[in-house]
């Protein structure tokens, strides 16, 4: 009964510091300048207008759509791209497999930072500094985690389901295709949300290679709220839920897949 009494509590502090953040900052974008002094106060008039007065101030509409265009462009290039290269080093054979797929791996213990400076010279190569393709290219064939994780899963499967497809004459690319990716569902929904998650808050990229508001993303809309010598804290608020908003619907909508993906990808532990 102890025993179980301190998990709980345990388990209320971890949530607790997961929420409390959230919590500030809701109760934060429905206060007036003059109550920021008690930050624990909750506002005695909850001010809505602080959340039109946002879309007032940047043009915040636009840059939800642009991240919703990278984002899906990106899911959707990671989840083909992860999910082929998966599929190749889980079901096919050919010379040195193993050796490419550990080196590839290890590219997961090169750090963000070191990557930039060569990318930043790519697209500006490219001339796309400044566009749409610095942020969606980049990002679009894969990554190492993905590939991995989508490996990970295909080598679960049964390998009948593969024998039988050959024996009714598949080729490689419709055992993929028709035969394992379905049965994969879990493992892409995975990737497909953390990538979507990943993609919407990020804040480095957009930093380096987007300047105009045309393309910017809402990350970048958070930095241009803060003034040089002040802020306004409730208006910043503000506009970090709406930014919250769409990956807590996310979420809500694809929580039991996204919960069984990680149990059966084996990311949960076990």
């Amino acid at each position: 009964m102890k025993r179980a009494l301190l998990i709980y509590l345990a388990l209320i502090a971890v949530a607790w510091s997961a929420l409390a953040p959230i919590l500030w900052a809701l109760t934060t974008s429905l206060k007036s300048d003059g109550e920021l002094a008690d930050p624990a106060a909750l506002p005695a008039h909850p001010r809505w207008s602080n959340y039109t007065a946002v879309f007032d101030a940047i043009p915040l509409g636009r840059m939800l759509l642009n991240t919703t265009l990278y984002a899906a462009c990106v899911t959707a290039g990671q989840v083909f791209f992860c999910s082929l290269a998966g599929y190749a080093f889980a079901r096919l054979r050919f010379p040195g497999r193993d050796a490419v797929f550990l080196a590839y791996l290890g590219t997961l213990m090169v750090p963000l930072t070191v990557t930039v400076i060569p990318q930043f010279l790519l697209m500006r190569a490219f001339g796309w500094m400044d566009t749409p393709w610095a942020m969606i290219v980049p990002g679009l064939f894969g990554s190492a985690f993905g590939t991995y994780l989508m490996r990970q899963f295909f080598l679960t499967l049964p390998v009948e389901l593969e024998e039988a497809a050959t024996l009714d004459g598949c080729t490689p690319w419709q055992i993929y295709w028709r035969v394992l990716l379905p049965h994969a569902r879990p493992a892409v929904m995975v990737l497909a949300v953390l990538t979507w998650i990943t993609v919407w808050n990020d804040f480095l990229w957009p930093l380096i290679m987007i300047q105009r508001n045309d393309y910017a993303t809402a990350t970048l809309g958070l930095v241009r709220l803060q003034g040089q010598y002040s802020t306004d804290w409730p208006l910043l608020m503000a506009a970090a839920m709406v930014i919250l908003l769409p990956l807590l619907l996310l979420y809500a909508v694809t929580q039991r897949a996204f919960v069984r993906g990680i149990a059966m990808s084996g990311l949960g532990g076990r």
